[in-house]
C-alpha cells in the first residue's frame, strides 16, 4: 500500500487543549512516528466548550452556544496546526490528511431498540480543509452510531498495531486514561477482528472535577492529594456497584456518566484518594470480562503521569503495569497518533471499529473526507 503522512488532532474530555502528532503510515504498519505538538485550550474556549456541552445535554442542539464553541474550536486547529508544521519545518504539501477528532460535547449510545444512539463531536472538517487547504477527515464515530455501534472507544486498532510491533510473548492490555478510562486487550498473535476494547469507568474525570471543585486546580498535580488522603472503602464499595461496571462489553460512555457526588462530604485529600481509588477499580472489575487477564499492561493519556494513579494500578492489576513512554511510546501524542492513523484508513477504505471493540455488527469503515480546494 501506498504510504501517507498524516497530522492527527485529538481533543479530550478533559477539556486540556489539542493534541497534535504527525505520522506516517499505510494504514496498517506505523512507518514513523514524527513530530508532536500541545496547544492548551485558553480560558475563554473552555467556557465556549462548557456551553456547549450544557446545552447539548440538555437537548438544545440548535443553540448559539454550540455554533460559538464549534467555530472557535475549528479555529484554534487551524492555529495549532500551522504551528505544529512550522515546529516540524514542513510545509503544508508535505501532509496529505488531517484526521479531527474534533471536540466531544455528547455521547449517548444507543440504549435499547426503540433508542437513537448519538456521539457529537465539535470543529469543522470542511473549513478546516479549506483553510489550511490539506485534505481532512472528520466525523469518525457517525456511521459506527449509525450501525448501532457504541461510537467508542476507537483507538483499538491503533494500539493493536503498536502492541503487535513490540512482538508480545501473551496477551497485553492497553489502558487509556484520560477523561474517561478505557481497555484495550490485544491477543497473542491476534489480529484486528480478535481485539477487545471497552470504556471501564471515569479516567481523570472525576479526579479533575473533584480538584477544580475544591481546590480550584484543575487536577490533582503528582497525585499529592491522593497520596495524602485515605481511601474510603464504605464509599469505595458502593460507588463499584454502579450497573455499569457490571455490563458485558462492548460498551462505552459519557464523562458526565459518574458523578462525584458520593464524596461531596469528604475532605480535598479524602476525595482525590477515595476517587483515585475508584478508577483503578473500575479497571480491575474489567478484567473478568476479558478471555485472560494480561501479563502486561502499558497505560497511555494524562493519568500516566499521576503518581498515585499508577500505585494504584499496579495495587489492583496482576502483571506489569508500564507507562507508555517506558516502553518507548509518546504516551501524550497516542491519541493524536490514532487519529492520524483512522484518517488514513478511512482513505484506504479500511475498518476503524469492530464488533468486539464497539458492538458495531460487522467491521466498518467510517469519516467524512473534505477535500481541500484546488
Amino acid at each position: 500500500m501506498t504510504v501517507l503522512t498524516a497530522i492527527g488532532a485529538m481533543t479530550g474530555t478533559s477539556l486540556d487543549g489539542i493534541d497534535l502528532a504527525i505520522l506516517t503510515t499505510d494504514g496498517v504498519d506505523v512507518i514513523e512516528r514524527g513530530e508532536t505538538h500541545f496547544v492548551a485550550y485558553s480560558r475563554d474556549l473552555k467556557i465556549f466548550i462548557r456551553r456547549a456541552i450544557k446545552a447539548a445535554l440538555e437537548g438544545r442542539d440548535g443553540a448559539a452556544d454550540i455554533g460559538k464553541a464549534s467555530g472557535e474550536v475549528t479555529q484554534a486547529h487551524a492555529i495549532a496546526i500551522a504551528e505544529l508544521l512550522e515546529k516540524a519545518g514542513l510545509k503544508r504539501t508535505a501532509i496529505d490528511v488531517i484526521g479531527l477528532h474534533g471536540q466531544t460535547i455528547l455521547h449517548r449510545p444507543k440504549r435499547g431498540a426503540d433508542t437513537v444512539g448519538r456521539s457529537w463531536q465539535i470543529g469543522d472538517g470542511k473549513s478546516l480543509a479549506e483553510e489550511l487547504k490539506i485534505d481532512v477527515v472528520s466525523d469518525f464515530r457517525a456511521a459506527d452510531i449509525a450501525e448501532g455501534g457504541e461510537g467508542a472507544p476507537f483507538s483499538p486498532v491503533y494500539h493493536g498495531a503498536l502492541v503487535r510491533a513490540l512482538r508480545p510473548e501473551g496477551a497485553v492490555g492497553v489502558i487509556n486514561l484520560g477523561g474517561v478510562a478505557n481497555i484495550t486487550f490485544v491477543p497473542a498473535g491476534g489480529g484486528d477482528l480478535d481485539l477487545i476494547a471497552f470504556d471501564c469507568g471515569p479516567g481523570n474525570g472525576l479526579v479533575d472535577q473533584w480538584m477544580e471543585l475544591k481546590t480550584g486546580e484543575a487536577m490533582d498535580k503528582d497525585g499529592a492529594a491522593a497520596r495524602a488522603g485515605q481511601v474510603h472503602s464504605d464509599i469505595l464499595r458502593m460507588m463499584l456497584l454502579n450497573p455499569f461496571i457490571r455490563r458485558k462489553p462492548p460498551k462505552s460512555l459519557d464523562r458526565y456518566d459518574f458523578k462525584i457526588d458520593p464524596v461531596l462530604q469528604l475532605s480535598a485529600v479524602d476525595g482525590a484518594a477515595t476517587l483515585t481509588a475508584f478508577t483503578a477499580g473500575c479497571i480491575r472489575a474489567s478484567v473478568p470480562h476479558l478471555p485472560e487477564a494480561p501479563g502486561d499492561w502499558i497505560v497511555v493519556g494524562g493519568g500516566r503521569r499521576n503518581p498515585a494513579m499508577m500505585e494504584a494500578l499496579r495495587m489492583a492489576l496482576d502483571g506489569d503495569v508500564h507507562a507508555a513512554d517506558d516502553i518507548g511510546w509518546s504516551g501524550d501524542a497516542i491519541e493524536a497518533e490514532c487519529f492520524a492513523y483512522l484518517a488514513v484508513r478511512s482513505l484506504r477504505k479500511l475498518p476503524l471499529s469492530f464488533p468486539k471493540t464497539t458492538r458495531v455488527p460487522r467491521p466498518l469503515r467510517g469519516g467524512i473526507h473534505h477535500r481541500a480546494p484546488v
